[in-house]
């Protein structure tokens, strides 16, 4: 039977028969293989995500993967039995943002698969054809369905455009942290170092190429100063902070993270009398995307030592849980329809 998570408000979810929604003009319906679980997802059921970043009762899932089952109007048939991920930003593709290519800042409000708008954690997934990047033709779906926070990661690596034999380095170890190291090696850094609370994560961060792994001492020293390219992923304000000491003057510094409300931000003397270079990413662009399955089809990204836990839809609670547990033994869970 076709079932589907439906978070009816804030700690209240139930799982019901799900009809998938025929494709109209433009659409089309895809075939999920597997949603992921971030704390995005743990926000949304707990009740604590942003005020106008959430609508209930919804259908949770905004990282996924696919196959296209049918197409409406408009979009080729060559797409059907194709793999698949999709964009998740609804965007208007008319204000003066989208046509700028930055699609995560459309004007015209907040509209994102697995908020506001129904999300993967069903059997099937009807959404706007534009949205879609088609994928190889041999990839792997279950690996494919991490694609959306490497995107994210690769938005922050575009906006750092870190060049080869430069000194890069990445502040946290969790998903988006071991997707910036894979993103930044790519690139050939003369160094690559991973900054961390746990140092269990020193061997996979090697794996995926970094060159050092350290952990901040509790007064904040250890640590070098002198690198050209610093991308945050740890999301806290220490975090940012450690990031903003690694850098050489005139250094660039991406934050990906988003801290508590009320918490405390970067030195304005600091970043002005060292020139730093601050940018910031919330989501990913058509451009972000499409380098992200570039990358991926080329072999340079591995999410699978990434994924610990697959579980059915039926188990949408124990992820939930999993996810919030704190248990360094859990990495990335993916539900599976």
């Amino acid at each position: 039977m076709s079932t589907a998570v439906v978070i009816e408000a804030p700690g209240e979810h139930r799982l019901v028969p799900h009809e998938p929604r025929q494709p109209e003009a433009g659409e089309a319906l895809v075939r999920v293989h597997a949603s992921g679980i971030c704390g995005s997802d743990r926000e949304v059921f707990q009740g604590n995500r942003p005020e106008g970043y959430v609508r209930y009762p919804l259908t949770p899932g905004h990282e996924w993967s696919g196959t296209v089952a049918a197409v409406g109007d408009g979009v080729p048939a060559s797409l059907v039995g194709r793999k698949v991920v999709g964009e998740g930003f609804r965007n208007c593709q008319v204000c003066d943002r989208c046509h700028a290519g930055e699609t995560t800042l459309c004007t015209a409000g907040y509209e994102e698969t697995g908020f506001t708008q129904p999300g993967a954690m069903a059997t099937t997934l009807t959404l706007p054809a534009r949205l879609l990047h088609v994928l190889p033709d041999d990839a792997d779906l279950t690996a494919a369905a991490l694609l959306e926070p490497a995107a994210c990661i690769a938005a922050a690596a575009l906006k750092a455009n870190a060049v080869p034999g430069e000194r890069v380095a990445v502040v946290g170890t969790g998903t988006l942290g071991m997707f910036a190291v894979q993103f930044l090696k790519a690139g050939s850094p003369a160094e690559l170092l991973v900054v961390g609370t746990r140092p269990d994560r020193a061997e996979l961060s090697k794996r995926f190429g970094a060159t050092d792994f350290r952990t901040k001492n509790a007064d904040g020293s250890g640590l070098p100063d002198d690198f050209d390219v610093v991308i945050e992923t740890a999301g806290s304000a220490d975090a940012a902070r450690t990031a903003a000491a690694l850098l050489r003057r005139g250094g660039r510094l991406v934050l990906t993270g988003i801290p508590a409300p009320g918490a405390d931000g970067l030195d304005p003397t600091d970043l002005v009398v060292r020139q730093l270079e601050v940018q910031t990413v919330f989501g990913a662009a058509p451009d972000a995307w499409a380098h992200t399955v570039r990358v991926f089809g080329a072999g340079l990204l591995d999410p699978l030592p990434l994924v610990t836990h697959e579980l059915p839809l039926e188990e949408f609670a124990q992820a939930i849980e999993l996810v919030g547990s704190g248990d360094p033994r859990v990495g990335k869970v993916l539900l599976r329809p």
